[in-house]
């Protein structure tokens, strides 16, 4: 085994062990979020609760990460990031679902990802509620659970299951909505499961033929992109698409090409009739 491939070996290690136990703390967290609605009148109830998740998971991964690599860099959603001095960087996820963890609805999960040199070599992505944990080394394969993963083989983009998901804003998730009117007759159906990391790992996993969304931030897809493409799928990064956003395209070989093209006709599609 190369120095390489013991590196990633190691980070990938770390961050199962971190991912899990930071995955831990929300589920033991994840029966509150059922009040939230109740405690809408207060008006900072909800963004608190979902800062303390936020911000105690992110402090478990980190722990255990600068525990084990105290010289590392650090890239993280809620403000941890920090220069490091060895190559290695960390992009982490603590809470992915934010929307999903607030409702009680569908799942959510912790993202880590470690970069050499800013490639992604290492990559985990924990469901606590499902207890899943996919992870992938770079040129290592994927597992689930510790098996190895194997993506979908569809016959034809008419008989694919594409999953997708939006920004914050109305204005961008108006501009990403003018693709559906098209797209939809032209797949099987579409999901949005709200959780970026899990979409990504489901297209590796064959729960997802196909998968896309503009806008998301490194720590959304790191990891998940690694998982996905070890499991043997294909990616794409549309660049100004739609408008001046960037849009990550994952998706079975066999159909990424067909399902590029297709976006791209579906959004001109939309611009034209004034969607």
């Amino acid at each position: 085994m190369s120095t390489t491939e013991d590196l990633a070996t190691e980070l990938v290690e770390i961050a199962t062990t971190a991912a899990i136990q930071a995955g831990a703390l929300l589920a033991e967290m994840a029966p509150r979020r059922l009040d939230l609605r109740a405690m809408a009148s207060a008006k900072s109830s909800i963004t608190d609760l979902v800062t303390a998740a936020d911000i105690d998971s992110e402090a478990a991964v980190l722990e255990i990460v600068l525990g084990a690599r105290p010289d590392d860099a650090i890239m993280a959603e809620e403000g941890s990031s920090r220069p490091g001095t060895s190559s290695v960087t960390w992009v982490i996820d603590p809470l992915d679902g934010t929307t999903n963890f607030v409702y009680g609805y569908g799942e959510f999960a912790v993202s880590i990802a470690a970069k050499v040199d800013d490639v992604v070599v290492a990559g985990v992505v924990h469901n606590p509620i499902a207890k899943e944990t996919f992870a992938a080394t770079l040129g290592g394969g994927a597992t689930r659970n510790g098996q190895a993963m194997t993506p979908s083989d569809p016959s034809s983009l008419a008989s694919s299951l594409v999953g997708t998901g939006f920004g914050y804003l109305s204005e961008a998730r108006a501009d990403q909505a003018r693709i559906l009117p098209y797209l939809v007759p032209a797949i099987r159906d579409i999901r949005r499961g709200g959780c970026a990391s899990l979409d990504c790992c489901g297209v590796g996993a064959g729960r997802l033929d196909g998968y896309f969304e503009a806008g998301l931030k490194p720590w959304d897809f790191a990891a998940g992109l690694l998982v996905a493409t070890e499991a043997g799928c294909g990616s794409r990064s549309l660049e100004n698409f739609p408008g001046r956003s960037t849009t990550l395209v994952i998706a079975s070989s066999d159909i990424l090409d067909s399902l590029v093209n297709l976006l791209i006709e579906c959004d001109a599609k939309g611009r034209l009739e004034g969607h």
